[in-house]
């Protein structure tokens, strides 16, 4: 989901260059002014994409996107121009990358000049919300009915990754609109240390707990625990909803708004004594704005007991050049094991991953462009060899098949691990509450500010900032 770790690829720098076509992709409503995602007032539906692909163009042409600088936007990249290009000879993939604090601005600065240098905008499925009411990317819905075997995925996954607004985890609104189809999946998964802890991982959260702090005390130089702490992305905000869920804790009631009151109940502050006061001290110190890298860089070295990160993000602790632990694979994954996340009051896990969804100011023949990819991305075919690439596909048959099974020790984790998914709070307002929760959790990680005081903010901080904006929907919960 998140991450900038080198896995046997190096990211390099990407720039689209622009070409004017005039193909034209018909459109049912136009554009209206973009803002930002928690402003009052911007309350425009996407423009809509066409139905049927019209003519494609014979001319070279550059399809873009963007991402954030991570191994998987390497390989996109060069699996697209790999593949696709078979069947569209004039056309270069280009994945341009940022950093990944600058992800959502990178995006929504060009979205609100209604001019972008990216055809292809490689979301959050929390972004989808921002994007859809500011009219910055198109609706698919028809062109999904006519192009997409919708039955062919796990119906919460198509969901997470294109709809809006969003329905509670698990469900899909067949009568939502669509903006977006999935890329890539993830969720966290435990890595553990199978020489130091043995071979069957922890099976509860607190049994996770205990093993650690036993590792710990019998290894010195070594943490029992490594996870993501960071003001940023949305790093310390994914921790505590993680440890949250599990301890049967809700973000908030989607139905009414209301986070005051729900997150921070009794369950809401039991996962922030865990987190804190249990969690925190099994970590290494100077931990405190560790966030993808750091955790990878800890395994990779040999200085954690059990580490979480996103299965996405875990490909690069098997390279031998990257790791302590071993000179070959084999001998790494001797040491390395990979489980599903431990489950306590509930079996819950975070949803990660993204969608693609289309530029409303892209060129015309770029749209058009980007659904015929779109649309070729999403076969069967091409979704198992996106898994045995590397990828982590969303079709139930690419999912369960030897090509994804096969390629790498997580990805049964994540099959595993679907289910289980829970989201965050799928609304335009997305940007502000997960500011608001990575600072004060951050706080509290780092003594800098009481666990209950920083959870009380949480909710009475983003109470404000749905009070007072006008825009309804999202869900994910």
């Amino acid at each position: 989901m998140r991450h900038s770790q080198r896995m046997d690829r190096l990211s390099a720098p990407r720039r689209k260059v622009q070409l004017a076509t005039a193909a034209l992709l018909l459109m049912a409503t136009t554009v209206a002014a973009c803002g930002d995602g928690g402003d009052e007032g911007a309350t425009a539906s996407a423009p809509k994409a066409p139905a049927t692909i019209p003519e494609l163009t014979k001319d070279p042409l550059t399809l873009s996107f963007i991402w954030f600088d991570w191994p998987p936007a390497q390989a996109l990249e060069d699996f697209a121009n790999a593949e696709y290009t078979k069947e569209r000879s004039n056309v270069t993939i280009k994945v341009n990358t940022v950093p990944n604090a600058n992800w959502h601005d990178a995006m929504f600065t060009q979205f609100a000049a209604r001019k972008t240098d990216f055809d292809i905008a490689i979301l959050d499925s929390q972004h989808i919300g921002e994007a859809v009411t500011n009219g910055n990317i198109l609706d698919i819905t028809d062109f999904v009915k006519n192009n997409i075997d919708v039955d062919a995925y796990n119906p919460y996954l198509l969901a997470a990754y294109g709809q809006f607004p969003q329905a509670e985890t698990g469900q899909r609104d067949e009568n939502a609109s669509l903006y977006g189809l999935p890329l890539l999946g993830d969720t966290w998964t435990m890595i553990y240390r199978k020489d130091l802890i043995g071979d069957k991982p922890p099976q509860t959260w607190d049994e996770m707990i205990s093993v650690a702090g036993k590792c710990q005390a019998d290894n010195p130089g070594v943490s029992g625990l490594a996870f993501h702490q960071a003001n940023g992305s949305d790093a310390a905000a994914v921790t505590y909803n993680t440890v949250n869920g599990v301890y049967g804790g809700n973000l908030w009631d989607p139905k009414t708004r209301k986070i005051d009151g729900i997150l921070n109940d009794a369950a809401g502050h039991e996962a922030m004594d865990v987190l804190v006061n249990k969690m925190k001290p099994l970590t290494a110190r100077g931990s405190g704005n560790w966030f993808i890298d750091e955790v990878n860089a800890a395994v990779a070295q040999g200085k954690a007991c059990i580490a979480f990160n996103w299965i996405a993000a875990s490909g690069g602790l098997l390279d031998p050049k990257e790791s302590t632990l071993g000179t070959t694979r084999e001998q790494i994954l001797d040491k390395l094991g990979f489980a599903t996340l431990p489950s306590q009051k509930t079996n819950l896990v975070p949803l990660g991953g993204m969608g693609m969804h289309v530029s409303a100011y892209s060129a015309e023949a770029n749209q058009v462009e980007a659904l015929n990819f779109m649309k070729w991305f999403q076969r069967a075919d091409v979704q198992k060899k996106w898994a045995a690439a590397g990828g982590v596909p969303s079709r139930t048959d690419a999912l369960a098949s030897p090509e994804f099974l096969n390629a790498g020790p997580f990805n049964q984790v994540y099959a595993d691990s679907v289910p289980r998914m829970r989201d965050m709070w799928n609304v335009p307002e997305y940007a502000r509450l997960v500011d608001i929760e990575n600072t004060n959790v951050n706080a509290a990680l780092n003594g800098a500010k009481n666990p209950k005081a920083a959870l009380d903010d949480i909710a009475k901080e983003q109470q404000s900032v749905l009070d007072s904006s006008s825009r309804k929907g999202g869900g994910g919960l």
